[in-house]
C-alpha cells in the first residue's frame, strides 16, 4: 500500500480574492476571465485600487486547492512547491499543515517573495486572474521529492507550471518518475489562455506516452484540440489519455474511458463565484477513485462539490462541508 494518495507538484500561490464590477475591471485594463501573468510593479499598483473592495486570502495556486479538497476528503497527500521565507510564505506553510498536508517547504526555505493571486469575481461569478508568481516562478526539479512519488498512488500535475522553463521542467521530471514506477499521472490544463499560448509546452509535460487522467474544461478542450463540439474533442484528447474528463458547469461533466463517453449531470444553483470550482473537481474526483469508487461515483462526488462551492465566495469549501458532501454521495 502506498503512503500517499495523491502528490502534486504546482505553484505556491497566496489568493486574494475581491468582488469587483465590469466596469472596474475595463478601467484598470484587466482582460476579463482569464489568468494574467504580471510583475510585483503592476500587482501592486492593482492591490492600491483594490483596497475599497474586501478580500479574503488563503494559500492556494490550483493544484494546491486540488490537493487540500483530497486531505480534507480523507486522503493523505503531498505537495510539492516554493514559497519564500517572508510572512506570506509563513503563512503559505501554516496553511498547508493545516489541513494535513504534506510537504517540501519543512525547514529553512530562500530569500524572496512569495507568490501572489489577485482573483477578481464579478457579478455574473466569472474570475479573472492576475499573478505574480515570485519566488514561484523558479520552481525547479529541487523541489521534487523522488521517494514520496515514487510512494504515491498518483501525481497530479497543474499546467500553470508551463509558463516557467524550470517549472515545466520540473512536471516532466515528476512525469518520468511515476512512468518509471507505476505510478498513475493526472494532469489539469488550468486555465484557456494558457491552452491557447502554451499548448506545445502542455504536450511536452504529459510526453509520448499516454497519461491517465486530463482535467480539463469544455473551453479548454475545444481550445487544445480545436474542435468546436466538444465529443470529438474528446475523442481528440484521448490520444494523450486513458481517460479524459471535462467539466461543463451547469451541464455537469463528460466523462472519455475506453472509447465510452460517459455524460454526469450536476445540481442546477445560481454561481456567485467560480474560482477553484475545476480544482476541487479534481480533488473530489481523485479521492474518489483513490478509494475504490467507480468514475462514475467520483464524477457524482466531484459535480456535487463543484456546484457548492460557486454559491460561495472563494476557492476552497471548509472541511465539515466537504465531508456532508461525501456523506450524501458516497455513503
Amino acid at each position: 500500500m502506498k503512503k500517499y494518495h495523491v502528490y502534486g507538484v504546482g505553484n505556491a500561490l497566496v489568493d486574494m480574492e475581491f468582488e469587483v464590477n465590469d466596469e472596474w475591471l475595463s478601467k484598470m485594463g484587466v482582460t476579463k476571465g482569464v489568468m494574467t501573468l504580471v510583475d510585483d510593479e503592476r500587482q501592486r499598483e492593482l492591490l492600491g485600487k483594490l483596497d475599497v473592495f474586501k478580500a479574503n486570502k488563503c494559500c492556494g495556486g490550483s493544484a494546491a486547492n486540488t490537493i487540500i479538497a483530497i486531505s480534507q476528503l480523507g486522503g493523505d497527500t503531498f505537495y510539492s512547491c516554493k514559497v519564500a521565507s517572508d510572512e506570506v510564505g509563513d503563512f503559505y506553510f501554516e496553511d498547508l499543515k493545516n489541513e494535513g498536508v504534506h510537504t517540501n517547504l519543512d525547514g529553512a526555505r530562500p530569500q524572496g517573495e512569495t507568490g501572489k493571486c489577485l482573483v477578481m469575481v464579478t457579478p455574473d461569478a466569472e474570475r479573472t486572474m492576475n499573478t505574480f508568481l515570485g519566488i514561484t516562478a523558479n520552481m525547479s526539479t529541487e523541489e521534487l521529492k523522488e521517494d514520496e512519488i515514487k510512494n504515491s498512488e498518483f501525481i497530479y500535475l497543474e499546467g500553470y507550471l508551463v509558463t516557467s522553463p524550470t517549472g515545466k521542467a520540473a512536471a516532466i521530471k515528476a512525469r518520468e518518475i511515476a512512468h518509471a514506477n507505476n505510478v498513475k499521472v493526472a494532469f489539469t490544463f488550468s486555465d484557456p489562455g494558457i491552452v491557447n499560448f502554451f499548448k506545445d509546452g502542455l504536450i511536452e509535460i504529459m510526453g509520448s506516452q499516454k497519461i491517465d487522467i486530463v482535467f480539463c474544461n469544455e473551453d479548454e478542450a475545444k481550445e487544445f484540440s480545436s474542435k468546436t463540439d466538444v465529443k470529438e474533442a474528446l475523442e481528440f484528447l484521448s490520444g494523450h489519455a486513458n481517460t479524459v474528463v471535462v467539466t461543463r458547469g451547469e451541464k455537469g461533466a463528460l466523462i472519455y474511458s475506453n472509447q465510452e463517453v460517459m455524460e454526469v449531470p450536476t445540481k442546477k444553483v445560481t454561481p456567485v463565484d467560480t474560482n477553484g470550482a475545476g480544482d476541487l473537481f479534481a480533488g473530489s474526483f481523485l479521492y474518489a477513485i483513490t478509494h475504490g469508487r467507480n468514475m462514475e461515483e467520483a464524477a457524482r462526488l466531484a459535480c456535487a462539490a463543484s456546484s457548492k462551492l460557486v454559491t460561495q465566495f472563494g476557492a476552497r469549501l471548509k472541511k465539515d462541508q466537504l465531508l456532508e458532501i461525501k456523506s450524501q454521495e458516497l455513503g
